[in-house]
């Protein structure tokens, strides 16, 4: 099976996240996705990152009863800070039985020689780039291993989602049913 990996720090999640996934899953991209939430990404600030239980809980509050998504804490039990390199390796050797796509936005893809040993990475895996306003891409200058898949443009991002709530905005659309209870619930 080949798996999608969207890894990211799900700040909350939201339908952006969801319907990118989704999108991947039903059109012939992958046949899983699984969610992988990271404890910190090495190249953001820690800020106002929620608790990884918290963030964890709202993915599998999200992707309930939906068979082509997972949440995984996979990276929560690996050497910290957590790079996809070694994430991707570790998955492979745990795996076997899988093959593994990783999933980033052209935002990531303009600093990916920024990334951790990002030419083994490159070397090593597939990937998938979906794209993000203001962030171009060439095609034709993409490795074979790369794809730019056309998905639908839905610019939400956690920090807005954060913001929102903070200036007390109610954005119960912005989040699946359950995601919205659970942090009005927790008074986040």
């Amino acid at each position: 099976m080949n798996i999608g990996i969207f890894g990211g720090s799900f700040n909350p999640i939201h339908i952006g996240h969801l319907a990118l996934a989704n999108y991947l899953c039903e059109y012939g991209e992958v046949d899983e996705v699984w969610f992988l939430v990271s404890p910190h990404n090495p190249l953001k600030e820690r800020g106002d990152l929620w608790p990884d239980e918290l963030r964890l809980k709202l993915v599998q509050l999200a992707i309930d009863g939906y068979e082509k998504f997972k949440a995984s804490d996979f990276e929560f039990h690996l050497p910290r800070p957590s790079y996809m390199v070694n994430t991707l390796s570790a998955l492979r050797e745990s795996f076997p039985e899988h093959t593994f796509t990783l999933i980033i936005g052209s935002d990531n893809w303009e600093v990916f020689p920024r990334w951790y040993k990002y030419d083994e990475l490159l070397a090593e895996n597939q990937l998938v780039i979906y794209p993000r306003p203001d962030y171009p891409i060439d095609e034709e200058t993409l490795p074979t291993n790369v794809r730019l898949v056309d998905t639908p443009l839905l610019e939400i991002s956690s920090t807005f989602i954060r913001q929102a709530l903070k200036e007390g905005k109610d954005v119960r659309y912005f989040l699946p049913k359950k995601v919205w209870e659970h942090i009005k619930k927790q008074e986040l």
